[in-house]
């Protein structure tokens, strides 16, 4: 039974308390490792670790960290393969998506920040009759508290301390006590890296003890966070009154528009991965489709049918199409959104049920994908983020009328429009709700852009040089000359 380790002042160890969480494979629902149930006194001793790190890390050239980046880059590369299955046996995603985006993004994460930080410019101003010059100089805050969620494990996770290291801060970080390992591994390709001690510790364990410790903790004035909106709302409560800096990505329920004259085989194949990669568990999934009418019976049925096909199985088989989902827990939860679904008068078109899975995976957590129609657009199965293998379809008749049902939710994260009318997609996308709005196309990600929501989706954006400017204070100084 292997135990992971805390990584704390450059070393892997063991939790002050000496307890352990289970860790369990959710394809097969079987106990497979032993995370660290660690408390404040591990978070304490990360603080203190990354403290004393600071002065010499925020001094190294950005160059210098920019190449320590890189360096850890090129390992996660090197090591792909081991990554990609440790992400799939711990999060129960198909292989070959942590093979092909989760593990290569972490990479790109860390590469896209380390040279980033070279072209990281400040602004100067000179204020013409007073013989005066301002510029501005941007300074890393200390300790930046980063608190990844369990859906794309790695790739999250990279995606917040690849900035903040890049930016001068040293960095406490927990990965999800659901899906460790990979961040687990990441501490071991650091430590080959060269990575100064204490400029990146990681405490595993429970968001009540770790998260919260780190939240309150005086001496880490930054916090990122990403994962459910209500416990965004518990780590805003707790650091607002200490005036921290927030970035907080939360939630989605996010709209997929398609209109009649849209490119209907490119909508529908692309529909089909928005709705179900992951199992359903990416804050962009579309989970709302909504249909313009004279098209809503041709995508029902073509779409319904390519759902049928779908395989959900073994994730490491090379046929996988939907894996398992992350937690006995979370299958319960959206096999209850299912059940609501039918009480709210929809009608379940394929899927609504757990899947049974022969061979190793017979005790695994599967669900199969389910696609709903018949609801009201205001329906709890249709404001509620559900986070899995379950979509609903709806039909529209106007703009208006599909603007209103998009934009009825509190969460306003991401949407995407299919149309070959240019004048359309722009009014429509300018009156959505939402903070990233794809139009024929879904998850085309520039790392330069800036990713948030609005409403209950998250406060601040993250991305390109926003989460550097996040990651950094900005100081003005005035010369007159």
């Amino acid at each position: 039974m292997q135990k992971i380790q805390n990584y704390i002042n450059g070393q892997l160890v063991a939790p002050v308390a000496e307890q352990y969480i289970d860790n369990y494979n959710p394809a097969t629902g079987r106990l497979y490792a032993l995370i660290p149930d660690s408390d404040e006194q591990d978070v304490e001793q990360a603080v203190q670790a990354a403290r004393a790190a600071f002065p010499a890390w925020a001094a190294t050239p950005a160059e210098k960290r920019g190449q320590l980046m890189l360096r850890i880059a090129d390992l996660i590369d090197e090591h792909l393969e081991r990554l990609a299955e440790a992400e799939s046996i711990d999060n129960g995603k198909p292989l070959k998506l942590a093979r092909t985006v989760d593990i290569p993004r972490a990479s790109s994460n860390m590469r896209f920040y380390g040279t980033a930080i070279q072209h990281f410019a400040s602004e100067a101003h000179y204020m013409e009759g007073t013989e005066a010059i301002n510029y501005t100089v941007r300074h890393p805050h200390g300790v930046a508290g980063c608190i990844s969620p369990w859906n794309l494990p790695l790739y999250l996770f990279t995606w917040k301390i690849a900035p903040a290291l890049a930016a001068g801060n040293c960095v406490v970080a927990k990965p999800s006590e659901v899906t460790p390992m990979t961040a687990y591994l990441l501490s071991e390709l650091c430590m080959e890296a060269g990575l100064p001690p204490g400029v990146l510790n990681i405490v595993h364990g429970y968001g009540h003890k770790v998260g919260a410790a780190i939240t309150a903790h005086p001496k880490v004035p930054v916090i990122s966070f990403t994962g459910g909106t209500a416990t965004g709302r518990t780590i805003a409560a707790t650091a607002a009154p200490m005036f921290k800096k927030l970035s907080l990505e939360l939630g989605g329920k996010n709209p997929n528009i398609i209109f009649a004259d849209c490119d209907f085989n490119n909508a529908l194949h692309t529909a089909i991965h928005s709705s179900f990669a992951n199992q359903g568990q990416i804050c962009l999934c579309g989970s709302r489709i909504f249909i313009e009418r004279p098209r809503y019976d041709k995508f029902k049925t073509a779409f319904v049918e390519k759902v049928k096909s779908l395989t959900v199985g073994d994730p490491l088989e090379e046929g996988t199409r939907l894996g398992a989902v992350v937690s006995g827990q979370h299958m319960q939860k959206i096999l209850s959104y299912i059940e609501l679904a039918r009480r709210e008068g929809g009608t379940i078109l394929t899927g609504g049920h757990q899947v049974q899975v022969e061979g190793r995976c017979s005790g695994g957590w599967f669900v199969a994908p389910t696609v709903i129609e018949g609801l009201p657009y205001n329906c709890r199965t249709n404001t509620e983020e559900i986070f899995g293998p379950v979509v609903t379809l709806t039909p529209f008749d106007t703009e208006e009328e599909v603007l209103g049902y998009a934009n009825c939710t509190d969460y306003g994260l991401a949407a995407t429009i299919w149309t070959q009318n240019l004048p359309r997609a722009h009014r429509v996308a300018h009156q959505l709700q939402a903070g990233i709005v794809w139009i024929n196309t879904w998850l085309l990600r520039d790392l330069r852009t800036p990713f948030g929501g609005m409403k209950h989706s998250g406060v601040g954006r993250e991305g390109g040089f926003e989460a550097l400017r996040f990651f950094t204070e900005a100081q003005n100084v005035c010369v007159k000359l």
